[in-house]
């Protein structure tokens, strides 16, 4: 398979360059991201390759833009709906909540509801408002499905496979994200949901991370490596459905675990990984459940401030050595 270097934002912009291609009923829409190309400049070029029929602007209304997706989807087409900041997410909540996942429930199956929102996300200044990671709250709500891409090759590869299914994603895109770059396939190669990966192998310790906490746990787990601890770290590519089959066979490997995230602690995805190990492998477990997340506080708009409530590589050491003693 030939492999290529490109960014993770490039890997998002050519997904849906080739699900467009593939599929006639695959329509693009948001604020700004026909003629801009996005704020973020990820939809660039869509516009002049597939025309204003199939990528335009849409007003400054988050349920207007979900609920008109929600509507095209049932009606036969495979709408993607950028909303520029992943915690406009609540804006649209009923939409997004209460009629992409439960119309296919409340009406029989007779509705599919093949709607990708696309959830920019993340920590970067951009203050409480503009700044979160709400993944929980997908997580939480039936009938939602949620991916969490950590890489440029699974960006693309869960995208294109997010815009194929027959029910609502969640598709979140760290902005830290965008212009990491790393080795994606060729062709046509998508990944499936539920699936989780084992970025690292290690004996003492499992860490689950994903996206930007990612990065940070790799860094710790390169830092561990010369004290002798042995860090397993799994990214979970997506979280509904979540992969809890692969992080229970690396727990009973180490006897450990700790979640790494950047959402709030308070019945974060933490907590709920958390209640699954208690369930179903509180047994392999030789020591404490440990999280790390934001606290709750809302976030901040200066980055010291911001560095000081985001889990640091640091932190993450600190925690691994407390569970490999």
């Amino acid at each position: 398979m030939t492999m290529r270097t490109i960014s993770y934002g490039q890997a998002i912009n050519e997904a849906l360059a080739e699900e467009m291609d593939r599929d006639g009923d695959v329509i693009l829409y948001g604020l700004d991201v026909a003629a801009w190309g996005g704020i973020f400049n990820i939809t660039k070029g869509l516009l002049e390759r597939f025309g204003p029929e199939r990528v335009f602007d849409s007003p400054i209304s988050e349920s207007v833009m979900v609920g008109a997706g929600v509507g095209a989807a049932i009606m036969g087409l495979r709408p993607v709906v950028e909303l520029q900041y992943a915690d406009f997410i609540l804006v649209a909540g009923d939409e997004i909540f209460l009629k992409a996942g439960m119309w296919r429930y409340m009406h029989g199956g007779a509705f599919k509801v093949p709607l990708v929102v696309r959830l920019p996300s993340g920590a970067t200044g951009a203050g409480p408002e503009h700044s979160t990671c709400p993944e929980a709250y997908v997580m939480h709500s039936p009938g939602l499905l949620c991916a969490v891409p950590s890489t440029a090759a699974d960006a693309k590869a869960l995208l294109k496979e997010a815009i194929r299914l027959d029910n609502p994603v969640m598709f979140f895109e760290h902005r830290r994200l965008y212009q990491k770059r790393d080795e994606v396939p060729e062709g046509d190669v998508t990944l499936p949901f539920g699936k989780g990966v084992i970025r690292r192998e290690g004996r003492h310790v499992t860490v689950v991370a994903w996206q930007y906490m990612l990065s940070r746990a790799l860094k710790a787990a390169e830092l561990l490596e010369q004290e002798g601890i042995e860090v397993e770290i799994f990214d979970p590519r997506t979280l509904s459905p979540f992969d809890s089959g692969t992080l229970i066979e690396s727990v009973k490997k180490t006897g450990a675990c700790l979640v790494v995230e950047e959402g709030y602690r308070r019945l974060g995805v933490g907590a709920e990984i958390g209640a699954i190990l208690m369930e179903q492998a509180f047994g392999y477990l030789d020591r404490p459940f440990r999280r790390l997340a934001i606290p709750d506080v809302p976030m901040a708009s200066v980055k010291p401030l911001v560095d000081r409530v985001l889990p640091s590589v640091e932190a993450i050491c600190d925690v691994c050595r407390e569970l490999a003693a």
